[in-house]
């Protein structure tokens, strides 16, 4: 077969590796073996769909294992007070984040008919256990001991829990680093018990407004103030892509996991956030 004159196919150029027998291959390198060998359906006989519902929920489960990878990254160089390392971490994780929230368009085309044909073969599992999810919620300021009894019967990831509960997050090491630069942060940001859930913290606002109206003189702060603010807003459009496709696909009904679904769980983590005095602050400037 032709296409304009010329044959249809491109013949393998004389030095393309074929032997693999001592070499390391694509497949091998990934271990794709492992990985596509892991979408087990469990619904019977097995629905088209269940497919779908998996590779997307397991795709995301990746992301969030290279968000988590980056924000720790992020957190140790604040420690180390390289800003501009930390910085850098968080850019590529808002652009994953764009990946993840731009993915909900995928599992959206799944309609109510066809999610419920395997829906109730899944038990009581829900994204809902999502380890990583609450470790990268950890990380980031939203922390909730309580959370830890989900995971009591999965001990590798009650650790990495537990151990997170317990360390500092992004925005404590962020205001450490920003001290130790000569900022004005009061002892109440850096002594601040780290294990239970951030919250506004009214002595950082003098700071917080100093450095949004002289950003000239404070550009370190003011720059990382803005990606800060930006890593926020990323996180907060995939959770509100997570609850319209949620409220697309099952409506009102309680999640597979026992929590509220979409009209409830879904709804109250909008109103959570881990950066809260960076955005309080906007009310303020100008005035």
């Amino acid at each position: 077969m032709t296409l304009g004159g010329e044959p249809n196919f491109r013949e393998l150029e004389p030095g393309i590796v074929t032997d693999f027998s001592a070499r390391m291959s694509y497949g091998s390198y990934l271990d794709l073996g492992t990985l596509l060998s892991a979408q087990n359906p469990v619904s019977e006989p097995q629905h088209h769909d269940e497919m779908l519902f998996i590779i997307a929920h397991q795709t995301t489960e990746l992301w969030l294992k290279l968000v988590l990878h980056e924000v720790r990254a992020a957190r140790a160089a604040f420690a180390e007070d390289s800003i501009g390392v930390a910085l850098k971490c968080i850019a590529r994780v808002k652009h994953i984040q764009k990946s993840m929230t731009e993915q909900w368009s995928i599992l959206a085309t799944l309609t109510p008919t066809e999610y419920a044909e395997f829906r109730g073969f899944l038990g009581s599992a829900s994204g809902f256990q999502s380890y990583q999810y609450r470790a990268v919620e950890f990380i980031l300021g939203n922390k909730n001991a309580d959370l830890l009894r989900v995971f009591e019967a999965d001990p590798p990831s009650h650790a990495v829990l537990d151990d997170l509960l317990g360390e500092p997050t992004l925005y404590d090491e962020f205001w450490r680093c920003l001290a130790r630069a000569g900022y004005d942060v009061p002892g109440s940001a850096l002594d601040r018990e780290v294990a239970g859930a951030y919250a506004l913290n009214p002595e950082l606002m003098p700071l917080v407004k100093h450095v949004y109206e002289h950003p000239g003189d404070c550009w370190p702060a003011y720059e990382s103030f803005e990606e800060l603010v930006d890593l926020e807003e990323s996180f907060q459009l995939w959770r509100f892509r997570h609850l319209r496709t949620v409220l697309r696909v099952i409506g009102m009904k309680t999640g597979t996991g026992g929590s509220s679904g979409g009209a409830g769980y879904l709804q109250r983590a909008l109103e959570l956030s881990f950066f809260p005095e960076l955005f309080a602050v906007r009310t303020e400037l100008g005035n």
